[in-house]
């Protein structure tokens, strides 16, 4: 890991750091995949299918007998895990509000409606490794949310097969179409619609850049909810750390491609551990590469004077996960500013966290979490004002009104308050 010396120095690199940047070779492919689907609808998807993932599909969505399938294929001990994590999941989410309001003001009503959206896409990266927890951090926080029509994209193996895993999720929640559809293609036929898939009104999910691009070219036709880039983990932790769970926990962000681990301390004793013995730890991984390659290209290591600076420097970086591993983790807990998910103490291990506490995995990267959030009911609603008004209320607030029209040069409207007011 690279050594930053000094909280001003780290708070200076973290703060003009860019957030993930879209390669213009990726997007001119993704514009270009997009306009197929477009113009050309299901002929086009099933091209750009064939051509990225080797299958040819004349149906997109999975077969019903497939999930049938799927639960033969996957063991006792994981479907008894997949089951316990929707139902935590679910249960997380049901705590959050959901509700909107309306209050009474001098007889008149202001409020506000709170209505989900009608149709959602959730996208689950597939692969070599695909990851069905995703299914369950996206589609459940929208199920609660009152969703009523949620699809899944995830793409197909070139037998158009789909991982078990995927299926048995989406069985286990209620869900039963999936499109066999990978990245920048699903985002193509879900945002514009096709003959046989209709459009959606938001996409959420993580994936790789050609899902980012597409995504992040489609906003505006069609919702989303971020543009989740590589992982990301900073941890903070003094001498009261123990050396196994910070090197654990770095490691554990470490092996995802392009991760970028941080280690924030007081202990120099514990930063040469690290340096020490994170390398061993590495290799002794089934697949140390990338774990490697994220430590030893993109983490940092930097040694503060106090545990205040350790937390000033956690705020410029503005971490997807800001892991407390220290003392008296409570103590900063206030300090905290950004954040995408805040792991307090030893035992809130973040790993755990990506498969089954509750909260969604699907956090804000490349330091979004300055202005956005993790996956949440919110994500799946509109917000929609109520305004009923009475006469008394109109002629208090009215003159005021159209003076703002008129100066705005706007004199329409102070015509239609105006009407009120003369009771025309």
């Amino acid at each position: 890991m690279k050594r930053i010396k000094g909280a001003k120095e780290a708070i200076r690199l973290f703060e003009n750091r860019q957030g993930a940047q879209s390669d213009e070779q990726v997007m001119q492919s993704v514009r270009h995949i997009l306009s197929e689907i477009r113009l050309k609808g299901d002929v086009a998807v099933r091209q750009f299918t064939q051509k990225f993932d080797g299958a040819l599909l004349e149906d997109f969505r999975v077969p019903e007998a497939a999930f049938e399938v799927a639960e033969s294929k996957v063991d006792a001990e994981l479907k008894e895990a997949i089951a316990l994590a929707a139902k935590r999941v679910r249960a997380f989410y049901e705590h959050q509000p959901k509700e909107g309001f309306i209050h009474q003001e001098n007889g008149s009503l202001l409020g506000q409606l709170v209505r989900p959206l009608e149709r959602v896409a959730c996208y689950v990266p597939g692969g070599q490794v695909p990851l069905f927890s995703t299914l369950l951090m996206t589609a459940v926080p929208a199920q609660v949310a009152g969703v009523p029509d949620i699809v899944v994209a995830t793409p197909a193996n070139a037998k158009g097969e789909v991982a078990p895993e995927i299926l048995l999720a989406a069985k286990y929640i209620g869900l039963s179409t999936i499109y066999r559809l990978g990245a920048a293609v699903a985002v193509g036929a879900l945002a514009f619609g096709t003959a046989s898939i209709k459009r959606v009104d938001k996409i959420v999910g993580p994936g790789n850049a050609y899902t980012m691009a597409a995504k992040k070219l489609a906003f505006g036709e069609v919702g989303i909810e971020a543009l989740p880039g590589p992982t990301e983990t900073l941890v903070i932790a003094d001498d009261s750390a123990d050396l196994n769970h910070v090197i654990a926990d770095l490691l554990a962000q470490a092996e995802h491609d392009a991760a970028q681990p941080v280690l924030v301390t007081t202990s120099q004793s514990l930063a040469q551990a690290v340096e020490t013995g994170l390398e061993a730890s590495i290799r002794a991984l089934p697949n140390p590469a990338m774990a490697l390659e994220s430590c030893m290209e993109r983490g940092y290591l930097v040694v503060v004077d106090s545990l205040d600076e350790a937390i000033e420097v956690a705020n410029a970086y503005a971490a997807e996960h800001l892991c407390l591993l220290v003392q008296d983790p409570w103590k900063l807990v206030p300090q905290v500013k950004h954040a995408g998910g805040l792991f307090i103490g030893e035992n809130s291990m973040e790993a755990l966290g990506d498969y089954i506490i509750g909260p969604s995995h699907v956090m804000p990267t490349s330091g979004t979490a300055r202005f956005s959030s993790a996956i949440n009911v919110r994500d799946f609603q509109k917000v929609i004002p109520l305004i009923s008004l009475n006469k008394e209320t109109v002629t208090a607030i009215g003159p005021a009104g159209a003076k703002m029209a008129r100066a705005e040069g706007l004199e329409a409207h102070a015509r239609a308050i105006e009407s009120r007011l003369k009771g025309d």
